[in-house]
C-alpha cells in the first residue's frame, strides 16, 4: 500500500498551487500551514532546491472527530499535500493517504474518519 496518491499536471507551479487550493476548498478543506521548502532551504542552508511547497490541509469536522476518538492524533494532523515542480510547466501534486498513516494507531474508531478523509483527498487529486 502506498502512503500517498498523486497526479502530474501540465501547468506551472504557481497555477498548480491555485488549482490545489481551490480544489481543497471545494472539498471542505482549509490550508492551516504552508511551507515553502525551496525558500527555507535557501535561507537556512544556502542550498538551491526545486519549487516545492507543503500545504497542511485540514477538514475541520473530520479533525474534530479524530481528536475526539484519539487525543494524540494531532501529531499526524494536518493532512499534508505537496506541490513540486518537476520541469517547466510540469508539476506533481501528492496527498497523504490517511488510511496508511493511521494504521500505526491502534484505534478502530479512526477507520471511518480516515476513510472519509481519504475519499475527500482522492477527489481533490482527481479533480485536478
Amino acid at each position: 500500500m502506498s502512503y500517498y496518491f498523486s497526479k502530474i499536471l501540465d501547468t506551472d507551479f504557481d497555477k498548480t498551487i491555485e488549482l490545489v487550493t481551490e480544489a481543497l476548498k471545494n472539498e471542505g478543506f482549509g490550508i492551516m500551514t504552508e511551507i515553502d521548502v525551496k525558500q527555507t532551504f535557501k535561507v537556512k542552508l544556502d542550498v538551491d532546491f526545486k519549487k516545492y511547497r507543503i500545504l497542511g490541509a485540514c477538514h475541520p469536522p473530520s479533525a474534530l472527530k479524530a481528536l475526539t476518538f484519539e487525543d494524540k492524533i494531532g501529531t499526524m494532523l494536518p493532512c499534508n499535500v505537496i506541490v513540486q515542480e518537476l520541469a517547466p510547466n510540469k508539476t506533481e501534486v501528492a496527498a497523504i493517504d490517511p488510511i496508511a498513516s493511521m494504521q500505526a494507531v491502534q484505534n478502530p474508531a479512526l477507520g471511518e474518519v480516515a476513510l472519509f478523509v481519504q475519499s475527500k483527498l482522492k477527489s481533490v487529486i482527481d479533480s485536478l
